[in-house]
């Protein structure tokens, strides 16, 4: 099985959350994009704010970390709130702001515009993008040490 290399979006506070517990959720707790990945993939955190609910921007890669759980989930965070979840092996890693990297990632294709690669809060990215970003918020490449 090919591995595949895949960017969420979520706010830092959200992101640090997920860090602390081992876990990924995407798209407001949907299930369908944790589904799209399978153990062994790369997920890395873009975070354009710091926190949900703020204005204050972020704009950084936030973790880096790699599927380790079977399946997605449920769990019940609060009443009537039930997301869905994927466990991840996060790594030790810094946060890196996005703009000097920009120039280097072939999957934001308008680079006047480059938000606009992230509206879908799950993407995609070639291998070749992930290295770029990993490299930078790791000082290596975690496929080859």
């Amino acid at each position: 099985m090919t591995t595949r290399y895949w960017v969420g979006v979520a706010s830092r506070e959200h992101v640090r959350l997920g860090i602390q517990g081992g876990f990924s959720q995407l798209c407001h707790g949907k299930a369908q994009p944790l589904k799209r990945m399978a153990v062994g993939d790369w997920l890395i955190y873009y975070s354009p704010k710091e926190r949900f609910d703020e204005v204050v921007p972020c704009q950084k890669f936030t973790a880096i970390g790699q599927v380790v759980g079977e399946k997605a989930y449920p769990f019940e965070m609060s009443p009537g709130f039930i997301p869905y979840r994927r466990d991840v092996g996060f790594l030790n890693a810094d946060d890196v702001p996005i703009r000097p990297l920009i120039d280097q990632l072939s999957f934001i294709r308008d680079k006047g515009r480059w938000g606009y690669a992230f509206r879908f809060g799950q993407l995609e990215i070639p291998k070749s993008d992930f290295e770029v970003i990993a490299t930078s918020m790791l000082g290596y490449d975690p496929n080859h040490g």
